[in-house]
């Protein structure tokens, strides 16, 4: 007896797809796609990378490199004693004196 083997199938590829014509609808609406995306979420994204932002991130750079410096006395202490000093040195007027 003979022992017949079957031929082997072969998988036809199908044919390629012609992009030449899709090629600029499909990138004309994913640009659309993209500036609708980007349109809905500016105020989140503008508020992380506007200008706004910018200015803000270099403020906050500059606060971190500051330091707070205090004498011995603060400002208000200064004033308050220099205010007590002016009053107490300022002439009066006797009850006499206004008539």
């Amino acid at each position: 007896m003979v022992a017949t083997v079957a031929p082997a199938r072969r998988r036809e590829m199908p044919a390629p797809l012609e992009s030449g014509a899709v090629s600029w609808l499909f990138i004309a609406l994913l640009a659309g796609a993209v500036a609708v995306l980007v349109g809905a979420e500016w105020p989140r994204l503008g508020g992380r990378f506007g200008l706004d932002a910018r200015r803000r991130r270099e403020r906050e750079r500059r606060k971190a490199a500051l330091t707070v410096v205090q004498g011995e006395e603060t400002e208000t202490e200064e004033f308050a004693r220099s205010v007590e000093r002016d009053l107490a040195n300022l002439p009066t007027i006797e009850e006499r004196d206004r008539r």
